[in-house]
């Protein structure tokens, strides 16, 4: 198609036409394309960006192929299309494509002792985040567009890339178009398409008034749990346990599971427009009278996209086929947005039918089917009514929600690899909520979408840049707080404080630790104090957790022997509601971390003999502790490393031996060595596919067999060789 600048005078239909004709070429399966996007508004540009990921990313028969084979196929779902944000550093689109090639290679399927095998095919790539480089210096700017020039030589030559299997699909502002087309005509002239998306540019703020519609209390509140990791107690990490979302159903059609099975009839489903008006009552009663659909009914949709019918479809399939109740709601819904596309009904309207399942998906995404299908289905259907009404007074909670389900794709298998995508597209959901909200009139709801923009950038620090997310983070829960008081809600005030606490560690392993821990633990006492023991004992006892954790890692930089006396403290106190028949993996996580602080305060210079002893007898007792429940908890995901702690028990009971000041006999003596030699031994075991971290412990056996020749003899070092796998003992004998 041409480029022109003629306005539509319907944009929605416009737009809704381009990207078909978009979504068409990057299915086609052809090879070399490049294609240019040209959309001024930012979030129309995010929509159609987002809705090509999650449709063709992992296509439905893709992805019921690995819902319903997981335990037979081994090889992991790989992407058809990939979504790169530009890296502002070095602006090279093509760069970018191959590194992700070379970190993601193509998988071998079909492979055997008669076949080869062949590579999947290699993604097309969507590249967005150009508009980013207007507020780059001019140098930048013009390193982009060098590249592009130089990127030529993909297109015209034979050169060694990955690369020219691809598609390119590059998305551009309007002024960059012009740019492109100046100053570097090469690649101009080798576009295969251009597809121009009408809209007008996206503001720098928007302030709008929208009636009281916010009282949604759905939100992404993290739950942080620290551990104390390392095998040689030096460091903490912290986890993120699993996020409850909240979503509450602000539609004006109420979704409700029927209690009762719905009987299929022959009579004529009423006119969908009437349904619309209807009360809830009425739509029970009507929709049980006239759900006659099935599979095969929505097979023939004309006016809903393929994509959405055949996930509605999977949904069905795979996840309700038990209950047909559940089955039917969707079909229904979906044959009265049909209804209404033929009836040429208002777009309002359309939306709301749009948002009506999308909030069906939503709820059952709640209550527990957060399903790779259930996600994208939710996330079309809202984008979908977002064309259809972009000055819904829902949007804004619309976005919101959009931000959520994208950060729990990135959580759903198999979509690891595209982890960091999700979350940048969580995150520009959630910002893009932010500039149509305002906080002085919808306080709760700019809260909530601040607290989950810096859960979202916490996550986003795992995979690039932690300082500067953390940061970001940081910046967002201030935010949150600056609208949640504890007046306003005291858990979601204290939980947001619980989230600034970990934000503020996290940055404190990067820069400035003293001052970055001390507010961390200022943020958890502030928390702490909105917690009542008696009636929420597992969060008061994770943020008592917590402090202990900031104050441990505050020890490694001033008053060592006060701050790890404060973390045994509170440590302590965690233990009194994070018990073992409470929350076992917790109870063995804080009795790990307690372990350590022991270690740490019998090893301190000023320590003296006697307390030594008593110190390493206590942080043996809490690691035996932690072991124990771990144990227990067979098959269960732990927040700290249990061969670590192996580790950490045999060397505690080795150093309690070796002290000057131990005086017990040669029994308890060879009592102490042979525990050391049988947690080393264990944690050594399954550490065969770490090197480092084997040949640590390796040296840990050695010198705990040493240990046995020096405390008792011969006599000593023979048993403690007895006790040794016999594939070991080479190595071993020629070490002592």
């Amino acid at each position: 198609m041409s480029v022109n600048d003629t306005a539509h005078n319907n944009n929605s239909t416009w737009n809704r036409q381009v990207y078909h004709r978009l979504k068409l070429a990057l299915s086609l399966g052809l090879r070399r394309q490049i294609l240019l996007a040209i959309c001024d508004n930012l979030y129309l540009r995010n929509q159609v960006a987002a809705r090509l990921h999650s449709t063709l990313a992992y296509p439905v028969g893709q992805v019921l192929y690995q819902s319903s084979n997981a335990q037979e196929n081994s090889t992991p779902a790989y992407p058809r299309l990939v979504t790169l944000r530009l890296n502002l550093n070095d602006p090279n689109p093509i760069i970018q494509i191959n590194q992700w090639l070379t970190n993601y290679p193509p998988p071998i399927v079909g492979a055997s002792k008669d076949t080869p095998g062949k590579p999947f095919p290699v993604p097309a790539f969507q590249i967005v985040g150009v508009e980013h480089l207007t507020k780059q210096p001019v140098a930048t700017q013009r390193l982009f567009l060098h590249y592009l020039r130089l990127s030529e030589q993909y297109f015209s030559t034979q050169e060694s890339s990955r690369f020219l299997e691809s598609n390119l699909l590059l998305w551009i502002p309007r002024p960059w178009l012009s740019a492109i087309k100046q100053s570097a005509p090469q690649f101009w002239r080798c576009r295969t398409g251009v597809f121009v998306f009408a809209g007008e540019p996206t503001p720098a703020t928007q302030n709008l008034a929208y009636p009281e519609r916010f009282s949604r209390s759905g939100s992404l509140e993290g739950n942080i749990e620290q551990s104390i990791l390392d095998e040689s107690a030096n460091q903490a990490e912290l986890r993120t346990t699993a996020t409850e979302f909240k979503f509450e159903n602000n539609s004006d059609f109420p979704v409700e599971i029927q209690e009762n099975r719905v009987h299929k009839t022959e009579e004529v489903s009423p006119s969908t427009a009437d349904l619309l008006k209807a009360t809830p009552q009425q739509q029970e009663s009507t929709n049980r009278s006239g759900s006659g659909s099935n599979n095969q009914s929505l097979s023939s949709l004309s006016y809903i996209s393929s994509e959405l019918t055949e996930l509605v479809i999977a949904t069905i399939n795979t996840n309700f086929a038990q209950n047909t109740e559940d089955s039917l709601q969707p079909q229904q819904i979906l044959l009265e947005i049909e209804e209404l596309h033929e009836n040429l009904v208002s777009e309002e309207i359309l939306a709301e039918a749009y948002h009506r399942l999308g909030t069906l998906y939503r709820l059952r995404i709640e209550q527990g089917e957060a399903t790779l299908e259930n996600l994208m289905v939710a996330i079309i259907a809202y984008q979908e009514a977002i064309s259809y009404d972009e000055s819904s007074p829902q949007l804004p909670d619309i976005l919101n929600d959009l931000g959520t389900l994208y950060w729990m794709l990135y959580r759903t298998p198999p979509n690891s690899e595209e982890g960091q995508t999700y979350i940048e597209q969580a995150i520009e959901f959630y910002e893009l909520a932010l500039k149509i909200i305002s906080p002085q009139t919808h306080s709760e709801t700019y809260a909530r979408v601040q607290n989950n923009l810096g859960t979202a950038y916490g996550d986003l620090a795992r995979f690039s840049h932690p300082s500067e997310n953390w940061q970001q983070a940081i910046f967002a829960y201030s935010e949150a707080l600056s609208y949640r008081t504890a007046d306003m809600d005291s858990l979601k005030y204290a939980a947001c404080q619980n989230n600034l606490g970990t934000a503020y560690w996290h940055l404190g392993q990067y820069n400035q630790p003293i001052v970055h821990l001390k507010k961390a633990i200022a943020a958890y006492n502030e928390a702490l104090a909105h917690y009542n023991p008696e009636k929420e004992p597992l969060k008061y006892g994770m943020i008592q957790n917590n402090i202990g954790t900031a104050c441990w890692n505050l020890a490694q930089y001033e008053q060592p022997a006060q701050n790890l006396q404060l973390a045994i403290d509170v440590y302590s106190e965690a233990l009194k509601y994070r018990t073992p028949a409470n929350v076992p993996s917790a109870c063995a996580a804080t009795q790990n971390n307690l372990g350590t602080a022991y270690w740490h305060l019998a090893n301190l210079s000023e320590t003296t003999k006697e307390a030594r002893q008593k110190y390493l007898q206590l942080c043996i007792s809490a690691y035996e502790e932690a072991i124990a429940l771990a144990h227990s908890l067979s098959g269960t995901s732990l927040s700290f490393d249990l061969l670590a702690s192996h580790n950490n028990l045999g060397l505690a009971h080795y150093q309690l031996v070796i002290d000057k000041s131990f005086n017990g006999d040669k029994a308890i003596r060879s009592q102490h060595l042979e525990v050391a030699l049988d947690n080393h031994l264990q944690a050594l075991n399954g550490l065969s596919k770490q090197p480092e971290a084997y040949q640590t412990t390796f040296a840990y056996v050695v010198k705990t067999i040493r240990a046995f020749h020096n405390e008792l003899g011969i006599q000593g070092q023979n048993l403690a060789l007895s006790k040794v796998p016999s594939q070991l003992l080479p190595e071993i004998l020629s070490k002592l």
